[in-house]
């Protein structure tokens, strides 16, 4: 390979990164634009939720028919069909004139999202050999990712202070834009080498709809409480559909999952850790955004500049993390980088009413951040550890729906818990309101104690379920010229 190749590829997959970055932005960039939102479209107290939900159903449900359809259809071709409705949903949400031309909206683009992050990975996969050269790929993409949530916030806040919330959105325009003209430049086009064009359409249909069913019950239950009939109907249509996807896919003869991929005992490893990771990585953003805004009076501004220190700690470490993966494998990497992450939410589950920046959040930040590096970057190379080429859509699918549906578990078990718990400290203390500082912080304190249970699940899966070997089976030579690009 001459160094121009080595360039082309290098230059794709900044390309790549950046359609990710945007994707992972959008989940988090909406949350301190709600407000504004609310008072600017007369959006209900029970509607305003759906701004982040509709998003989120969509774009959990579909990602692991996203994965597959990559494989079969085109890897470049759903990219790129992915790109253009995530990028014209995104102007007409910045154009949306009431509530419900907002939520269709937002659901268009987490259709557009689980189209084209899927596609991404799978050609990050199929363009990088198995080891130093693909962990080091996939270093890059995981500081975007583990990063993205933090910048969202930084971001939404600085631009609905800036502007208006309308540009949280129309941000996305010109970078997509971008991302597409450079497209047919850059990335080449690959599918699955089938003997087949099957498609498993009863497969497709019962686990997309199990997925948004438990995505909106999960959603609906932090809400409504986890013991209501609605909730517990939802959650058993859900698990109905779920099963019914399993013994369909026993019987398929072009399954959407080929379940003997679960027998690569690292990729079945890192995609519970990932979901555990990402049950309390977005439970962690939503409560400390709450808990800077609503106790220690932050603005929007400030409550995404606070994340800073969080996001550059995350995109410094994630280059640490591949290295040493690259030479000691996924396992000991991703313990640590979960038990990391488990210090930092005990540490966050200790910050006080008063708490100060520097001498509360900013050490808790820093340790969280490393954590999040050393446990995102191994859990998406282990999830591709030994995925033969036809199936890279399906494995880059199942990482990413094992980590929105683990955020979504994350933030329902994340609400029910500190609004029962602050519900309790108000019951215990007489002149004491929901909204006060104290019952709030106590409620938030003892979601963080959950959280980092989670997380120390984690770090206990990555310890006992993966491999003892490296993830690099074979070292795949690097040129010079070729780490220079990087």
């Amino acid at each position: 390979m001459n160094s121009l190749q080595s360039r082309t590829r290098w230059f794709a997959l900044a390309l790549l990164v950046a359609a990710q970055f945007m994707v992972v932005l959008d989940v988090a960039i909406v949350n301190v634009a709600l407000p504004s939102i609310k008072t600017d479209l007369n959006f209900s107290q029970e509607s305003l939720q759906w701004v982040v939900t509709a998003y989120a159903i969509l774009f959990g449900g579909v990602l692991l028919l996203g994965g597959r359809l990559a494989d079969i259809l085109g890897r470049r071709r759903l990219f790129v069909a992915g790109l253009v409705l995530f990028t014209v949903s995104s102007l007409l949400d910045g154009l949306a004139w009431s509530e419900g031309s907002l939520i269709a909206f937002r659901s268009l683009q987490g259709l557009g999202a689980a189209l084209l992050s899927p596609a991404a990975l799978s050609i990050l996969t199929t363009t990088f050999r198995e080891g130093r050269e693909r962990n080091l790929a996939l270093g890059i993409w995981g500081a975007a990712s583990g990063s993205g949530a933090a910048a969202g916030v930084l971001l939404g806040g600085a631009l609905t202070s800036a502007f208006s919330w309308s540009w949280i959105f129309f941000i996305n325009v010109p970078a997509g834009i971008a991302v597409l003209a450079l497209t047919p430049f850059l990335l080449q086009e690959s599918k699955a080498k089938l003997t087949h064009r099957h498609f498993d359409t009863a497969g497709a249909v019962s686990i997309t709809s199990g997925l948004m069913l438990l995505v909106y019950a999960l959603t609906r239950a932090a809400q409504d409480g986890w013991a209501t009939a609605s909730t517990i109907g939802l959650l058993a249509a859900s698990a109905a559909l779920v099963v019914a996807f399993l013994v369909i896919e026993t019987r398929s003869k072009a399954p959407l999952l080929p379940l003997g991929i679960f027998r690569l005992r690292t990729l079945s490893a890192s995609n519970l850790s990932g979901l555990l990771l990402s049950a309390s990585m977005f439970s962690q953003f939503f409560l400390l955004t709450l808990y800077m805004q609503q106790v220690l009076g932050y603005s929007a501004l400030q409550t995404g500049v606070a994340y800073v220190g969080l996001t550059l700690t995350v995109i410094t470490f994630s280059g640490v993390a591949q290295a040493i993966v690259t030479r000691t494998g996924v396992r000991g990497v991703l313990t640590a980088g979960m038990a990391l992450s488990a210090v930092g939410l005990v540490l966050y589950a200790r910050l006080p009413v008063d708490g100060h920046y520097f001498w509360d959040l900013f050490p808790a930040f820093i340790i969280s951040g490393v954590g999040l590096a050393l446990a995102f970057v191994p859990m998406s190379i282990g999830a591709l550890t030994g995925v033969v080429a036809d199936q890279a859509g399906v494995a880059s699918g199942l990482l990413n729906t094992s980590q929105q549906v683990g955020g979504a578990i994350g933030v329902a078990v994340a609400t029910t818990i500190a609004t029962t718990a602050t519900s309790h400290f108000v019951s215990d203390h007489a002149g004491a309101t929901p909204l006060s500082s104290a019952a709030l912080t106590h409620g938030f304190q003892i979601a963080f104690y959950a959280l980092a249970a989670l997380a120390l699940a984690g770090a206990f899966v990555a310890a006992l379920l993966t491999e003892r070997r490296p993830a690099v089976e074979q070292q795949v030579p690097v040129d010079e010229a070729l780490l220079e690009a990087a």
